[in-house]
């Protein structure tokens, strides 16, 4: 069972000193950061005061300086049990506007460690600018963290058919889809039910408090972008300057999202099979529709006939999957080892190269163990936020509608929403979108984004009302800021540097 498809942004990507060229458009400033943010006043959240005036210690932790904070469990409940967050800030090398806040998805990816990366994910003259900060999600990472499943669970969760040719595999499908919740039920952590969007934007807001800042300066993406607009609906009056790259909707359904992300995977697959043919190692051959139904084909075997790795481990239809799949977000980087690693699985029956893949993306140690809760947290997060209300007979024929829509992955894609069926928990409050309560912002997307598609951040855009619209043409890649496109750079940097920014317009960047 492939599941839910993470979001999160899965690479640093490279860092560029870039000049503003290449975009069109009627620029107007946004309103100036203080000189000094520390020295402003810290709006709070009524009632959570003593949240918001907490003392933090900044210590050293090797790339950044690094330190906890409290916010409570609840927020309906503020002086019931309290939650321990974890925060890196990368000091500006200059002098200091502000920070810059930055989430790089998931949900379950690392805020800690991503900010401490802060060389790799902005630019110099926004490092020279800005503190980078990174706060990690309740239950994310070196927060409070919460875990379900076993490493073992996992291993037995990913590799289930997603795709049921029998009455057998379909019954055992849908009875481990269930495990996932019954399994965090049964951890009795009480975090699991308190980990929506809602609350970790409410968290973020008293993390801006705590570092001085009276605007929330944002950098988020994929799932990051979720946060950005829930505190901009939340707190729009604190709203500084905020990019939202790779935009996932707050207000779309989980079958919704899936639908789309199967339709463009399916694109990125065909762009991939068009590199491929062109590359001397790769293991396709004829046409671009004969190179995708090869692959078909190759997953197909592995249903009946997985191929044996190292320590008895096996390439499933499944696994293999999901390892193509992961590996069509970022083609620069991607598209190589997905080549190798196919040519090896295919050509010779090895499937070792082909496992190390998957391993890297999901945190697998070779020796079986998950070096982060990424898993647990993605679905505690995606099923509060967007818990499935069909029945298993309406998901059987979503997917059967996706298998046709997008045969390589919209069956298992369509299957895998069933975790979210029946969740335990639900989340106290749902967010939509007000147009033009805030100031502006900056959306970004490349145009052919596999995760979060273009259309998406066109209609986010639209409900805002007073956001420029960013889009990368022709890219072929999650996120597009630092990927690849100097007009996409130099337009999301003359914004977070200097506030120029042009409402309710689109940019088109090569």
């Amino acid at each position: 069972m492939l599941g839910l498809i993470g979001i999160r942004n899965l690479t640093f990507g490279a860092v560029t000193v870039l000049l503003i060229a290449g975009c069109s458009s009627t620029n107007t400033t946004a309103p100036s950061l203080p000189p000094n943010q520390q020295s402003q006043s810290t709006p709070t959240q009524a009632g959570l005061e003593v949240f918001y005036s907490q003392q933090i210690d900044w210590r050293n932790c090797g790339d950044a300086d690094c330190t906890t904070f409290e916010v409570p469990l609840n927020y309906q409940e503020p002086k019931g049990d309290r939650v321990t967050l974890s925060m890196s800030k990368v000091r500006a090398r200059g002098e200091s506007i502000g920070s810059l806040f930055v989430n790089p998805g998931g949900p379950g990816g690392s805020a800690f460690e991503y900010a401490k990366a802060a060389d790799y994910i902005v630019t110099d003259p926004v490092r020279e600018s800005f503190d980078v900060v990174g706060v990690d999600p309740r239950g994310v990472g070196f927060s409070d963290t919460i875990r379900c499943l076993t490493d073992e669970q996992i291993d037995a969760l990913i590799s289930v058919d997603g795709s049921p040719d029998t009455e057998l595999e379909e019954s055992r499908l849908i009875l481990d889809a269930g495990f996932i919740g019954q399994a965090c039920e049964n951890s009795g952590n009480p975090l699991i039910a308190h980990m929506s969007t809602v609350e970790v934007a409410k968290d973020m807001d008293i993390a801006r408090a705590l570092v001085g800042d009276p605007v929330m300066n944002l950098l988020g993406k994929s799932y990051g972008t979720a946060i950005g607009t829930t505190y901009l609906e939340l707190f729009p009056s604190r709203v500084g300057r905020i990019v939202l790259d790779g935009v996932l909707p707050i207000y779309l359904n989980q079958l919704e999202v899936t639908q789309s992300q199967a339709e463009e995977f399916e694109v990125l697959l065909r762009y991939f099979v068009v590199d491929c043919l062109e590359q001397n190692d790769c293991p396709l051959t004829g046409s671009v529709d004969q190179g995708v139904q090869q692959i078909r084909e190759f997953l197909l075997k592995l249903d009946a006939n997985p191929l044996a790795g190292d320590q008895g481990r096996e390439l499933t239809e499944g696994l293999a999957t999901f390892a193509i799949l992961s590996y069509l977000y970022f083609p620069q980087y991607d598209f190589p080892e997905l080549r190798a690693a196919l040519s090896s699985a295919m050509t010779q029956g090895d499937p070792r190269e082909l496992l190390k893949l998957l391993d890297q993306r999901i945190s697998r140690e070779p020796d079986g163990r998950y070096t982060d809760n990424s898993s647990d947290a993605f679905y505690a997060v995606s099923c509060l936020d967007m818990p499935v209300t069909q029945s298993v007979d309406q998901v059987r024929e979503f997917a059967e509608r996706l298998a046709i829509n997008a045969p390589t992955f919209g069956e298992s894609l369509g299957w895998g929403v069933l975790a979210c069926k029946d969740w335990p928990f639900s989340a106290q409050t749902q967010i939509t979108i007000t147009p033009n309560i805030s100031a502006p912002v900056m959306l970004v997307t490349a145009e052919n984004d596999p995760a979060t598609p273009a259309k998406w951040a066109a209609d986010v855009a639209v409900k805002l009302g007073n956001a420029e619209l960013v889009i990368w043409e022709g890219g072929y890649n999650h996120t597009a800021y630092l990927e690849g496109s100097d007009c996409v750079t130099d337009r999301v940097d003359a914004y977070l540097l200097e506030g120029i920014i042009s409402p309710g317009t689109t940019t088109n960047c090569n």
